[in-house]
C-alpha cells in the first residue's frame, strides 16, 4: 500500500476516501524534523498553502512520485525542482472559483451597502438616525475593475456584470484568446485604463514573480481617490508601503482597502513599524478566508483522487508538472 504524508489540513471526506486505498500519514508542517521523518517512506504528498515544496524537502523524500495541492496557487511549490526529481505535481485549479467570487461580491456589499443590527433597547431616535445615516450606493450605479482574468477574475466579472456593473478588465493574454471564455459584456482595456476608471478594483493575478508589487506607488496614484480596492489574490501583488501611504491620502475621499491576502503571511506582530497597514481606519485586514466555504475545502482535497492516479498510474486530471 502507498504511503501518503498530508503536512497540512485535509478535508475529512477526502481523507477517509484516501485512508482506504493508501496508508495515510499525517504530519504538520510546522514540525520540519517529523515532516522529514515520515517523508522518507512517503509516495505521496498533499500540501495546502504553507508546505514549501521545494529542493530541500525533495531531498528528503526519495520514494516520493507526486506532489498534490489541495488548492488553486502553486507559488509554495518548485516546479523545476519536481520535475528534475521526477514528482508529478497535481492540483485542483477549479475548487474554489465561486467561492472566492461570492466573497469577493459580498466585500463589495459590506462596502458599498453598510448594514447595522438593531436590538430592543432602539429608540425611535436611534431608528430614524440610522435610516439617515445608513444610505449606501447601489453597485449597478459602479465600473469594476478586474486585473487578472483567469477562472476567479471571469467569474466575479459574470456576477458582477448580472448585478448591472460595468466591467472593465486587463490580463496578460490578448483579448483575441480570451474572448472565448467570456459569455457576458466585458471591456478588454490596457492595465492604465482599469486603474483609472473603476469604482471597485479587484485582484486576481498569481504570485510570478513579475507580479511582485504589481500595485506600487505608481500604480495606485492612478486609481479614483473614492476607489474600493480588493485583493484576494496573492499578498506580494500589493507593495504595503506604498498602500498605506494610498490609503491616508484617500481617506477623506472614500478610497479604502480590503485584503484578505497578505506578504508576510500569517502578517507580523501588530506594530505600524512593522506592518504599516495596522491602523487605518480605510485598510481592512482579513485572514484569508476567501476560499474557506465547506464546499470549497471538500473540492480541494479532492486532489487525493489525482495523487491517487499518478501513485497507480493512471492519467490524473489536473497536472502541473
Amino acid at each position: 500500500m502507498h504511503t501518503v504524508v498530508a503536512s497540512e489540513s485535509l478535508h475529512a471526506t477526502c481523507a477517509d476516501w484516501l485512508s482506504k486505498r493508501a496508508n495515510l500519514v499525517r504530519s504538520n508542517y510546522r514540525e520540519a524534523e517529523e515532516l522529514r521523518a515520515v517523508l522518507a517512506k512517503a509516495d505521496g504528498l498533499i500540501i495546502g498553502t504553507y508546505t514549501k515544496t521545494n529542493e530541500v524537502l525533495l531531498k528528503t523524500a526519495p520514494k516520493l512520485k507526486v506532489v498534490g495541492r489541495a488548492g488553486v496557487g502553486l507559488e509554495n511549490i518548485d516546479l523545476n525542482a519536481c520535475r528534475c526529481s521526477g514528482v508529478q505535481v497535481v492540483y485542483t485549479p477549479e475548487a474554489n472559483t465561486n467561492a472566492v467570487a461570492e466573497y469577493v461580491i459580498a466585500l463589495m456589499l459590506d462596502a458599498h451597502r453598510p448594514r447595522i443590527a438593531i436590538g430592543a433597547d432602539t429608540n425611535a431616535e436611534t431608528f430614524h438616525r440610522l435610516r439617515r445615516e445608513l444610505i449606501g450606493t447601489q453597485l449597478d450605479t459602479l465600473t469594476l475593475g478586474i486585473i487578472g482574468l483567469g477562472r476567479i477574475g471571469r467569474c466575479v466579472g459574470k456576477v458582477a456584470h448580472a448585478m448591472g456593473m460595468t466591467v472593465l478588465a486587463h490580463d496578460l493574454l490578448p483579448p483575441d484568446e480570451l474572448r472565448p471564455y467570456l459569455d457576458y459584456p466585458v471591456q478588454l482595456v490596457d492595465q492604465g485604463t482599469v486603474l483609472g476608471e473603476t469604482d471597485v478594483l479587484s485582484v486576481h493575478v498569481d504570485g510570478r514573480a513579475q507580479n511582485r508589487h504589481l500595485l506600487n506607488q505608481s500604480k495606485l496614484a492612478q486609481l479614483r481617490p473614492w476607489c474600493l480596492l480588493i485583493n484576494t489574490s496573492r499578498g506580494s501583488v500589493i507593495e504595503p508601503t506604498a498602500l498605506a501611504a494610498w490609503a491616508r491620502s484617500v481617506a477623506d475621499s472614500g478610497g479604502r482597502a480590503v485584503l484578505d491576502v497578505h506578504d508576510p503571511e500569517p502578517i507580523p506582530p501588530a506594530l505600524p513599524q512593522i506592518y504599516p497597514l495596522y491602523g487605518l481606519t480605510n485598510v481592512r485586514l482579513l485572514p484569508h478566508i476567501a476560499a474557506r466555504t465547506t464546499k470549497a475545502l471538500e473540492n480541494m482535497g479532492w486532489v487525493v483522487r489525482d495523487v491517487m492516479a499518478v501513485l497507480e498510474g493512471r492519467q490524473p486530471k489536473f497536472s502541473a508538472c
